[in-house]
């Protein structure tokens, strides 16, 4: 049984939604436990800390959901 995926279009970008809200969770966790791990009394290392892990998010991210295209160049169109 093959299900269809749900696909979402966002900025003109066609994504599935599971990996949209498996990125968003994954880059919320590490920004806010980056941010919480800063002092409480400095708001300048609060702002870089959370900076990082959004940062740190990302980069889990890109490693953990791969992309889902299928790129075909102009001249495999031509030769089928």
């Amino acid at each position: 049984m093959n299900k269809e995926k749900q696909m979402v279009e966002i900025w003109g970008d066609i994504v599935e939604i599971k990996s949209l809200v498996m990125s968003i969770i994954i880059s919320g966790i590490t920004t806010m436990g980056a941010y919480f791990l800063a002092p409480s009394n400095n708001k300048t290392k609060q702002l870089f800390f959370g900076l990082v892990g959004a940062v740190l998010g990302f980069v889990i991210s890109a490693l953990l959901i791969k992309p889902k295209r299928i790129i075909l160049l102009e001249e495999e169109l031509k030769k089928k």
